[in-house]
């Protein structure tokens, strides 16, 4: 998988972190000065910017230098001691020099050449990470944001093949909200939306993210407001069946839930869209595993891992104006609210219908004697004067309480 290459930058603070803390270790002061022998770095913070004679020689011949007092005082900015070049690849990008005796400090000279190498490639490596973790933060938000009218699905390829992805296959979205704990329900959402977990955590947590859930050819980044996404590679569609693909996503991601908990203490709610094999239909799972976990942790009684096609109607209906939808719960279950135990009435409408309307399977569901629901299923059809015979009343009156869970 292609990687973006960052050349290792020997910046002012870096090298002063170096500086500082090599010459606290080895009693020796230690220098380090730019390709051009200005002192960047110094335990003696004094001789920071100024210049350093001796650098120009051991950069421009690759070649470290001793200098006794007499040659040192030759120089300008040179104390007795050791200068070394500073060498990535086959570039010298500056020096590391020690004060003191040649003869005493010519034993660290080495040591400290290679750590100052080791720690400015290491810097390199870092800043390579972070530049391909923002490639691939932006190209999920291109996708999460793309349009069919106006986007050039092209040039999103494009820019997932320089990062090693083959977006023509088939993928999945799977969305990953996280909050803090708050203990004010199921799936409490963070009080506020600039409520933001620390960007320390929220990197631990796309780690565990990716360890458990996304494989090598998966994308996966992070988005703005506490959200993950994992675009999925999955097989051909008819290659399995979409119920045994589902399922096994529902438990991978189950499993992330209980993890993101124990590690990180963190709450979860994951969302999955349907597979797509082009950008504007991952743009179109993307939206619907959002909707799926912003469903998920809205509605009473949902898991933590919610599928789109869960969730459908809930779509719908969520999609529906505020003031159509609470015109139409109104007309339709205003009498059953007013009654003391509407959250069960509620909820043996909701059994009901999805039980196929079978009374003993909706009893068994709902955990009450059969007669109990022959009960409350007149004192339903009373209070709406609707016959729950009349299959379309039903579910109209099933559709009215959906959307009140909504709100």
């Amino acid at each position: 998988m292609a990687h973006p290459v960052v050349a290792p930058v020997l910046t002012p603070q870096l090298a002063q972190e170096i500086a500082g803390d090599t010459t606290d270790i080895i009693g020796f002061n230690v220098l380090i000065t730019d390709r051009d022998g200005i002192v960047i770095g110094s335990g003696e913070r004094a001789r920071v910017g100024t210049f350093h004679e001796a650098s120009i020689d051991v950069v421009r011949t690759q070649r470290s230098a001793t200098h006794n007092a007499a040659e040192a005082h030759q120089m300008r900015g040179v104390r007795p001691g050791i200068t070394l070049p500073i060498v990535i690849g086959d570039t010298a990008v500056g020096t590391v020099g020690i004060t003191g005796s040649p003869v005493q400090v010519r034993r660290f000279g080495l040591v400290v050449k290679r750590q100052t190498e080791i720690l400015l490639q290491e810097s390199g490596l870092l800043r390579s990470r972070l530049v391909r973790e923002q490639a691939l933060d932006e190209l999920v938000r291109d996708i999460a944001h793309f349009s069919a009218d106006l986007g050039e699905p092209d040039l999103v390829a494009y820019r997932a093949a320089e990062l090693g992805y083959d977006l023509g296959g088939w993928r999945i979205a799977v969305v990953v909200d996280i909050s803090a704990p708050s203990g004010g329900g199921a799936h409490p959402a963070p009080a506020d939306p600039d409520d933001a977990v620390e960007p320390t955590l929220r990197l631990s947590v796309l780690g565990t993210i990716r360890a458990l859930v996304a494989g090598p050819d998966d994308i996966a980044a992070a988005m703005p407001s506490n959200r993950f996404v994992v675009l999925h590679r999955v097989r051909p569609a008819g290659a399995s069946s979409g119920d045994s693909r589902a399922e096994g996503e529902r438990e991978s991601c189950a499993r992330l839930v209980d993890q993101i908990g124990r590690r990180h203490g963190l709450d979860a709610v994951v969302g999955i869209g349907t597979p797509a094999a082009t950008i504007a239909g991952l743009h179109d799972s993307y939206q619907d595993a959002s909707t799926a976990a912003r469903l998920g942790r809205r509605l009473p009684g949902r898991p933590a891992v919610n599928t789109i096609d869960e969730l459908r109607i809930h779509q719908l209906l969520a999609a529906t104006g505020q003031q159509p939808r609470n015109r139409f719960v109104d007309a339709l279950t205003a009498r059953l609210r007013a009654e003391s135990d509407w959250p069960a009435l509620r909820e043996t409408v909701l059994t009901w219908c999805d039980s196929g309307f079978n009374l003993v399977r909706a009893a068994n569901a709902l955990q009450i004697h059969r007669n109990t629901m022959v009960y409350r299923l007149k004192r339903i059809s009373r209070l709406t004067d609707r016959p729950l015979g009349d299959h379309r009343a039903t579910l109209a009156l099933y559709l009215a309480c959906l959307a009140e869970q909504l709100d």
